[in-house]
């Protein structure tokens, strides 16, 4: 039986400002129930009134301290209310409230009141938000497992600022909206609620509704750190139990000298890869092993992984984020994919991650119009829209869209130990009137077309990524002659690790999808990229893009029967290879896939028991390793005296040789792009002596004819040619590269 110290109350006296607050709890419009619900002092503090907001209960009771008490029914739309004597309960503690639906009379529902519990977000960390400059605010906003005053349960909480009402929602509530409601800290803008008995893996959404306009948004959370697998799309509470074992790895990267180490990255989409047998999706963890074993096979340094930020579309590849804290479900789930980067670096593999913060899809779920407000985006949309892709544009100039996003890099890179950022679509950030024609942007307050707020933005975001995480690389995909991408933000630049060299890739792939006979005609598409060489920190990189939108595969870009277009591509391969610059090649191109990339299947790998496929494989496989080994290759790709003409006008017959050095080596690479075998090809050398070949695209191994020097001893002879004090005769193969280097004495 319940105790006789409750009291009913008076249904038809409740006071003017309670009746009001209850229409607006009544119809989704209250901005702060704890100013009515839970236990509030009365008459001197000697009596307390307790009230509970309970839309779907037909009868409700009040559980402490092993005894409990009926509420009264003061509204008929959910308000409970109970009178105690307060030495009974103080206002600030926890109580158990159990109830029972009208849909089920039968069954008592029980849980702590969340209207007992202080707000757990201080003044410091909504000020640094405010700011711009919480950079550990993942851990504040969303969903968090935690355990106040002794009682488990999850704290939410969101930016909502042009919201009238913000609700958690989710399978615990029935996605009543009216159920829990949040409370808005201040002028903030930043709601939250703690609700008892919640755990890792309920699923949840925040239900908005527009202060002005009334209208109603389900909303995920932006700051969601794992979500549902497509097409669902809840967020999911996630508690990460996963201990680390890569400590060696994370301690050695804050060292690593990485301008002077080789980094050869294999570009990598999970989901095509390599699937299961009935075709589905593998596992991070069965990827892990997988991958790992086969990238350190090939002798490639670091993966790149595109987009594995929740996205709701297989076709975007990743790229139309909806979930910017949460590892796509696809394969896992978040210490799934802790496991995999785990595992990649006990095993010495670096992993990057594809990081799009350039712009969002307009799915009405996600970030879009987040709180009735265009909130992450800018209103206008000549700046806050993408009109070739359809996708919203990031408010940089707004305090705490940068939060937003600056954490979540950081996120990635310290929580889930990433090792770098690809930074995608550099040139949409950089350029108001980027893919605009006139009348369809907004000059910046000077006038001009720089996106002053996105370059303050890459500033910050460089900066803080490598003081807080150092040994971490953030590399942009930048396609245009904007100066200084990757030098230091004090020296005015950017502040990126690297910048993709776009121009080398689109004149590479150029000159190499020429018939052989017009190649004389265009040899400067190979040797002009020297020109501005060393003006940033390069990757040469040859991605996905390129073998997408009907352009075909890479081999299928190559000229000639398949003999030769297969020695095309060794050719091409090499070429990458052997250029300064760290590399990037997209996978499946490594084995000659003929059919241009789909995301919707596996890649080919039966093609790598037949002949010409596993000839590309083995000499890929080769020239990796040769790269890893040898420091001429890797040690000075930034410094111009890495590198060195030996004939760079040999265009009449389309032959390049160059040297590659570091302080204990020197490599000779000779090119020959035409399949006429040139014999008695002299060319200068800087020392007198033997010279051997470490490698030659024509060996029989890889596929070739076999030509070249393997078995005739090089001799250098005396005589200056080409600027060289030394010659040499060589025999070079037909679409065919040599890399030599002189033996010691």
């Amino acid at each position: 039986m319940p105790s006789d110290l409750g009291s009913l109350v008076n249904l038809n006296a409740l006071p003017p400002a309670l009746v009001a607050a209850v229409e607006r709890l009544a119809s989704g419009r209250e901005h702060n129930p704890f100013a009515f619900l839970g236990v509030h002092p009365l008459d001197a503090q000697k009596t307390c009134e307790v009230r509970e907001w309970l839309p779907s209960a037909q009868s409700a009771r009040l559980v402490w301290q092993g005894q409990s008490w009926d509420f009264s029914l003061a509204d008929s739309r959910g308000l409970f209310i109970l009178t105690l004597p307060s030495s009974v309960l103080a206002s600030d503690s926890p109580y158990q409230v159990h109830w029972r639906e009208a849909a089920a009379p039968d069954i008592w529902h029980q849980t702590f009141s969340p209207w007992g519990f202080a707000p757990t977000l201080g003044a410091l960390d909504l000020h640094l938000f405010a700011e711009g400059r919480h950079w550990q605010i993942y851990r504040y906003l969303g969903a968090h497992a935690l355990v106040l005053e002794g009682i488990a349960g999850v704290r939410f909480a969101v930016w909502a600022p042009a919201a009238e009402r913000v609700s958690v929602v989710g399978d615990f509530n029935g996605w009543h909206g009216l159920r829990h409601p949040m409370r808005v800290l201040g002028a903030s803008g930043v709601w939250e609620l703690f609700i008892p008995g919640l755990q890792s893996g309920d699923l949840y959404k925040f239900e908005i509704r527009h202060r002005a306009s009334g209208a109603i948004f389900l909303k995920t959370d932006p700051y969601a750190q794992a979500m549902e697998r497509r097409p669902a799309n809840a967020c999911q509470v996630y508690a990460s139990h996963y201990e680390w074992q890569d400590q060696e790895w994370m301690q050695a990267r804050e060292t690593w000298a990485w301008q002077k180490a080789p980094i050869n990255i294999y570009e990598v989409h999970l989901g095509s890869w390599q699937r299961d047998e009935q075709g589905d999706f593998l596992n991070y963890r069965e990827l892990a092993h997988r991958l790992v074993e086969y990238a350190l096979w090939m002798g490639y340094t670091h993966l790149e992984l595109l987009p594995v930020s929740e996205h709701p579309l297989d076709q975007s590849w990743g790229y139309q984020t909806t979930g910017y804290y949460a590892p796509t479900s696809r394969f896992g789930t978040p210490d799934d994919f802790r496991y995999f980067v785990d595992y990649c670096h006990q095993h010495g593999l670096g992993v990057f991650l594809d990081w799009v913060p350039a712009h969002f899809p307009k799915d009405a779920f996600a970030l879009g119009r987040f709180d009735g407000s265009a909130l992450y985006e800018h209103e206008d949309p000549r700046l806050g829209e993408h009109q070739d892709w359809g996708t919203y544009i990031f408010n940089f100039g707004r305090n705490e869209v940068r939060n937003f996003l600056i954490a979540n890099a950081l996120y990635w890179v310290k929580e889930l130990h990433l090792d770098g950022l690809r930074v995608d679509a550099v040139a949409s950030m950089l350029y108001l009137d980027y893919s605009r024609e006139e009348g369809q942007w907004l000059p910046n307050r000077h006038g001009g077309r720089e996106n002053l707020e996105a370059i303050e933005f890459l500033q910050t975001l460089n900066a803080e990524v490598h003081a807080q995480a150092p040994g971490v690389l953030v590399m942009a995909e930048e396609s245009t002659s904007w100066p200084m991408v990757s030098r230091p933000t004090w020296m005015g630049g950017l502040g990126f690790s690297m910048k993709w060299n776009m121009g080398w890739m689109n004149d590479t792939l150029s000159y190499f999808s020429k018939p052989p006979i017009y190649r004389a005609y265009h040899h400067n598409d190979l040797t002009f990229s020297q020109m501005y060489a060393y003006s940033e920190n390069f990757i040469l990189p040859i991605s996905h893009d390129e073998v997408v939108h009907l352009k075909g595969a890479l081999i299928e870009k190559m000229p000639g029967d398949n003999w030769q277009r297969a020695a095309n591509l060794r050719l091409l391969l090499a070429y990458q290879i052997l250029n300064p610059g760290k590399k990037l090649l997209f996978m499946g191109s490594e084995f000659a896939q003929w059919q241009e990339w789909s995301e919707s299947s596996s890649l080919d790998w039966a093609l790598c028991q037949q002949p010409l496929h596993q000839g590309v494989q083995h000499f890929s496989r080769e020239l990796n390793h040769l790269y890893r080994q040898a420091p001429a290759l890797h040690q000075r790709d930034f410094e111009a005296n890495g590198f060195e003409w030996i004939d760079c006008h040999d265009y009449s017959q389309s032959i390049l040789s160059f040297m590659r050095h570091s302080a204990e080596q020197t490599l000779i690479c000779i090119f020959n792009f035409t399949p006429v075998p040139r014999h008695d090809y002299r060319i200068g050398v800087p020392q007198a002596g033997r010279y051997q070949e470490r490698l030659n695209s024509d060996a029989a191994c890889y596929g070739g004819s076999n030509l070249g020097n393997g078995a005739i001893e090089l001799i250098s002879q005396e005589g200056h040619w080409m600027n060289q004090p030394q010659q040499l005769v060589l025999n070079l193969p037909p679409l065919g590269v040599l890399v030599l280097e002189r033996l010691s004495d």
